[in-house]
């Protein structure tokens, strides 16, 4: 955890800045932590989904694969985007770009924001849950080093499908829950106007999962307005970490995944 994390936000206030209009998406993160990315389109089994974007790139002189969920840059990208709601030909492709960074031994660099993995008719008749869970276990035997970023909102398994990883880090004002505060009061009370108290009980906010060991890192972001430090520290944090990870025997790197996920909730 780096200096600056502020502590004296409420749970709910970090998820309206993790929903914040204007706030920095994938792309940004993209072109601002890489070099030379190179789009790839398609899962070879349906279609493309827009609320992927998927590809290859460079940190500094490391070949990487790049997979972010886009929720879009204004009204008309963000439909094209559905929002970040991910369909299962989405997290397909995702599947297929890791699976090729494994063939390569290339390290794979996951920055999730999404409300949740899109729940329509044809995303279930398209097998949304087999795509999610297939997922989960390619992920946790991938011979090749993982980071997931969670950059906003990390919205229950349709988050989690891409980050089963070496390491999962948070930025400041992000959240990772399985369900939204609404839906939880909703549930629990019948009342969604509980949120803020819903919030405070799902321990949700980056804090909260470094302290039970859900997460490694909480980046800082010391100006929610201003992401141009913030894009050169986790640039250099992911280099670094990818150069180390790449220097362990690949039997290493998956005993430390599977202990990782084994250790959730124990410390």
């Amino acid at each position: 955890m780096g200096k600056g994390v502020a502590t004296g936000m409420e749970p709910y206030d970090h998820v309206l800045e993790a929903r914040r209009k204007g706030r920095p998406t994938s792309q940004q993160f993209i072109a601002n932590l890489t070099e030379d990315f190179l789009e790839f389109h398609g899962d070879r089994r349906f279609g493309d989904d827009n609320a992927i974007i998927a590809g290859i790139a460079r940190i500094h002189d490391l070949p990487v694969t790049v997979i972010g969920i886009e929720k879009g840059n204004g009204l008309q990208d963000s439909i094209k985007r559905n929002f970040g709601a991910v369909h299962p030909e989405g997290y397909r492709k995702a599947l297929r770009l890791m699976k090729q960074a494994e063939k390569f031994h290339r390290p794979v660099l996951c920055i999730v924001d999404t409300s949740g993995a899109y729940c329509g008719l044809g995303a279930e008749e398209r097998g949304q849950g087999q795509a999610i869970a297939e997922n989960l276990m390619e992920m946790m035997t991938l011979k090749t080093p993982i980071i997931s970023l969670l950059i906003g909102e990390g919205g229950s398994g349709g988050a989690l499908a891409l980050a089963v990883a070496d390491q999962v880090w948070m930025m400041e004002n992000a959240i990772y829950s399985v369900i939204s505060p609404e839906g939880c009061a909703s549930i629990l009370w019948k009342d969604s106007k509980k949120m803020k108290e819903a919030a405070r009980h799902l321990k949700l906010t980056a804090l909260d999962l470094l302290g039970m060991g859900v997460i490694e890192q909480v980046i800082p972001e010391d100006d929610p307005q201003d992401f141009t430090e913030v894009y050169q520290q986790v640039q250099t944090m992911l280099y670094d970490q990818f150069q180390s990870s790449l220097q362990k025997p690949v039997e290493e790197l998956l005993q430390q995944r599977y202990q990782r996920f084994r250790m959730i909730g124990i410390q």
